[in-house]
């Protein structure tokens, strides 16, 4: 199991992309540590945490160590993994060294070219300031972390540059669309990033990007990460701030698919993304079941609703039949 925490939606950023933004009912909702330990004795072979947000350094370090002591405590076997943007440590890393050095944390952080990701100030983080986050990571941490790149129309030109980035670090990063919640209201169209997947395989890049590596094997492997994986609430949970609970964090941000926290803590156990007809498939004649892109493009439970609400089926389905060939030969090459 894994377990994605959202302990804050507060954020030092202000990046105009997010979909954390607009979200939350009130932003000073905090999610108590009691909820995480009631998850881990139910699950106790977690083997992951997800701590996203927000940014999981609005929280204060308390938290965190508090956290760590009680996996200690009870020896889970379980290792946290912080995807923040790394500012608050830059500006003050003595606060936050004694857990980055933690063994069971590890951190991802993120960057992408353009102008949507703001500091507080409101200035571009630029690629100056990652390098400084990044330099500063490796002189105390020991390691540059890999990166996420969220990729929307405005900047997807741009999109291989992050990965000549990561190449130059000598770190992988991870390309992923952006999906419609808050103030993003319109996916990025799923065969399109596909498209730039193959840029990223047939430019030789493919060792420095996360994504570009899963779509070459997933032709022909039934065992999917996320967002590939269709029995995805079989093996993923997310809690939010004020404690809501789901099988899905971007579902979660939607505020949809609920699970009823105490009961599942009781002793049942809830699959609610794979009985709702209406997200199985992007298309509702049934043609998708027998195209050789099916897995990719209704893999995600998120993705199929998106591209459906947004009418976005046909231009999605069009793009991805040209590109099945180039696919295909990626997954046989």
């Amino acid at each position: 199991m894994e377990l994605i925490i959202k302990p804050t939606e507060r954020c030092n950023f202000k990046c105009t992309f997010c979909s954390s933004t607009s979200i939350a009912d009130d932003v000073s909702d905090e999610l108590g540590l009691e909820h995480i330990y009631t998850f881990l004795r139910r699950f106790p072979d977690t083997h992951t945490i997800i701590v996203n947000g927000g940014d999981p350094l609005m929280m204060k370090p308390s938290y965190y160590t508090k956290l760590l002591a009680h996996l200690d405590e009870h020896d889970y076997p379980t290792t946290v993994a912080f995807t923040t943007n790394l500012w608050p440590f830059y500006m003050k890393p003595e606060k936050w060294l004694d857990i980055f050095l933690h063994p069971r944390i590890g951190i991802t952080t993120s960057f992408h070219y353009g102008d949507s990701r703001l500091k507080g100030d409101y200035s571009v983080f630029s690629e100056e300031d990652f390098w400084a986050v990044s330099d500063k990571m490796l002189e105390l941490v020991g390691y540059r972390p890999g990166f996420i790149s969220v990729i929307d129309e405005v900047n997807a030109d741009k999109a291989l540059d992050n990965v000549r980035l990561a190449k130059k670090m000598g770190v992988e990063c991870k390309l992923n669309y952006t999906m419609a919640s808050g103030i993003a209201g319109r996916p990025y169209q799923l065969s399109k990033m596909y498209s730039i997947y193959l840029d990223v395989y047939e430019a030789g890049l493919t060792e420095w990007e996360f994504n570009t590596k899963q779509m070459v094997e997933r032709l022909r492997n039934e065992s999917m990460m996320c967002p590939q994986n269709r029995a995805c609430d079989s093996t993923i949970r997310a809690l939010q701030p004020s404690g809501d609970y789901y099988s899905c964090g971007a579902m979660g941000d939607d505020r949809e698919y609920a699970i009823d926290f105490e009961r599942e803590m009781a002793g049942e156990f809830f699959t609610p993304l794979q009985h709702d007809p209406d997200i199985q498939t992007m298309r509702s004649d049934g043609e998708c079941y027998s195209c050789p892109m099916f897995q990719i493009c209704n893999g995600c439970k998120k993705t199929v609703k998106d591209t459906r609400r947004h009418n976005m089926v046909e231009t999605h389905c069009t793009l991805m039949k040209q590109l099945a060939p180039r696919i295909i030969d990626a997954n046989n090459g």
